[in-house]
């Protein structure tokens, strides 16, 4: 006779674990210690404030909370605060009656009340307009929403997991981020791990990004040692870059060698200055003559309007490559608002690597 399946809560607690799992790759000691915490605030309601360096995976820790929930056959909607056009944030998360504004033809439902049932995971939080701040604080505490142009509440009930790579005791202090939203927010805080921190997830990892994208790539013990020792700045997102930089390349086997030639440092001619800080204008505009004359000459008769397209499109271009195809960074490094780059990026016909992340 075969084994008698588990039954009850015991089974229903393996299985939030063996989801839990399937969103966490790894048997690191801080993805385990990340893991058991998740088993057990997961089947609780309470908000969690997930924490760490852009691209350790964050998105997947929210969705490894949502599968360990009593919650977990709802909705998981994800929203990248910062990648939502100023102008429409408020209709994208509260929705807005027909009528509400110029376009608004039909009713829209926003992003909490499409969570209900579910968890809502708002990613970039740190780039929320201080409005919408306010009004996502009172959702929080009312437990309903009104639409735009609405005047009658709706009733809403989601789990709430917010995530950010900004310093939020920082924003607070620069009138940035409101305190009360932060302690609202901030009942458990997860703070993940650098990639750099769980080198023995690496082999594991490899081997799921390269799944995900239905191939096989095989890792001899020369190119694994060689993918410990680098310091992955861009952790798990600058590693599945590089396995499907791999497969692209019809590489099958990540020796050593090859490990070098795909983690070859990529000419980044904004660096020397982009690297100026922020409060020392002469010194980044003295960088950003250098990189300009460093350029090629533009032929006789060139209008300089286009030739300062071509340059600004080019920054841009550098910036988001930098920064991990970050918006909020990219704006940072150039010194411009996070709504103005996204109307650059707009017109010019460029896109975050990581805008819908």
């Amino acid at each position: 006779m075969g084994e008698v399946p588990l039954s009850g809560p015991r089974a229903q607690s393996a299985l939030r674990m063996a989801r839990v799992s399937a969103e966490l790759i790894g048997n690191s000691l801080p993805l385990r210690a990340l893991r058991e915490t998740i088993a057990r605030v997961g089947p609780t309601d309470a908000t969690v404030l997930v924490m760490g360096p852009s691209g350790s995976g964050k998105e997947n820790a929210a969705r490894a909370l949502h599968a360990a929930s009593l919650r977990a056959h709802g909705p998981f909607e994800a929203v990248n605060c910062g990648a939502i056009p100023l102008d429409l944030a408020e209709a994208e998360l509260f929705g807005a009656e027909a009528g509400a504004y110029t376009g608004a033809t039909r009713t829209r439902i926003g992003r909490l009340e499409a969570a209900n049932g579910g968890t809502l995971f708002l990613d970039e939080l740190g780039e929320l307009p201080p409005a919408l701040q306010v009004k996502l604080l009172r959702a929080l505490e009312t437990r309903s929403i009104e639409r735009l142009g609405g005047g009658r509440p709706i009733a809403i009930d989601f789990r709430l997991i917010a995530a950010t790579n900004v310093d939020l005791d920082a924003a607070i202090q620069r009138g940035a981020f409101r305190e009360d939203l932060y302690w609202r927010l901030a009942v458990v805080m997860l703070e993940l791990p650098p990639l750099a921190d769980r080198i023995e997830d690496i082999d594991a990892l490899v081997g799921h990004f390269a799944a995900q994208l239905r191939q096989r790539l095989h890792l001899p013990a020369d190119g694994l040692a060689r993918l410990q020792a680098h310091d992955w700045p861009g952790n798990l997102r600058e590693l599945r870059n590089l396995v499907e930089r791999a497969l692209a390349l019809g590489e099958r086997v990540l020796c050593a060698e090859t490990v070098d030639r795909l983690l070859q440092p990529r000419r980044r001619p904004m660096e020397s200055w982009l690297a100026a800080p922020p409060e020392n204008a002469p010194a980044r505009e003295a960088r950003l003559a250098q990189w300009l004359a460093a350029q090629s000459r533009p032929a006789p008769g060139i209008e300089l309007k286009a030739l300062l397209a071509q340059a600004e499109a080019t920054l841009i271009a550098q910036a988001l490559e930098a920064s991990n195809g970050t918006i909020a960074e990219s704006a940072r490094l150039l010194g411009l608002k996070r709504t103005t780059l996204v109307e650059k990026l707009k017109r010019l016909g460029l896109k975050a690597a990581n805008e819908a992340a």
